[in-house]
């Protein structure tokens, strides 16, 4: 091997080692860390209906396509938090009528042949139940999974617009944030009359 060739090959090696030890260290924290690494912003508190619809979603083997209460694959979207999206009416659309609630076509829920076709034909009274479950599945402000950004300022947020938004995008859209400012204000502005 020629010089160049083996300093190539020792630095790939060494780059492999590092994040060999890397994962083994953050891996040993993990195991024997009391609390979490990250900040779990996910959660969920059942009524009786909704644990019910979470053992329907168990029982039909939910799980293999989708993730939910921590547990299940990533096949399809994500269910935790989703219920800081949509509302109990919005799911059981969904769950009925998948395709005409999205407004588009699904990859597994609708008609048949489609793999998850045998949702919208359970009983009506399992799919309240799910869309219930669904619904309680919350997302805390912040999250990937909630609608709302985080509170207060973000300078990565801001870099982020800076770096990536066109110019004058904001005399075209309206940040998200400012609009949840000035909706808080008018609310408590609304609660001093």
């Amino acid at each position: 091997m020629k010089k160049g060739e083996k300093i190539l090959f020792g630095i790939v090696a060494l780059l492999v080692l590092i994040t060999v030890v890397n994962f083994t260290v953050l891996e040993s924290v993990r195991r024997n860390s009391d609390k979490p690494l990250f900040p779990i912003l996910t959660h969920f508190d059942f009524s009786a209906d909704g644990l019910r619809g979470y053992g329907i979603y168990q029982k039909n083997n939910c799980y293999d396509c989708h993730r939910a209460v921590g547990s299940g694959t990533s096949m399809g979207i994500s269910l935790d938090g989703l219920g800081s999206k949509h509302d109990v009416n919005y799911f059981y659309s969904f769950l009925k009528g998948p395709e005409q609630t999205y407004g588009a076509k699904t990859m597994d829920h609708g008609a048949p042949p489609k793999d998850a076709a045998y949702v919208s034909a359970l009983p009506d009274a399992d799919l309240r139940a799910m869309a219930i479950f669904l619904s309680e599945l919350k997302a805390d402000q912040g999250s990937s999974s909630s609608f709302e950004p985080p509170k207060g300022e973000s300078s990565f947020i801001n870099a982020m617009l800076d770096m990536w938004t066109p110019d004058g995008w904001r005399s075209k859209f309206r940040d998200i944030r400012d609009w949840m400012k000035s909706n808080t204000q008018e609310e408590q502005h609304d609660g001093k009359h």
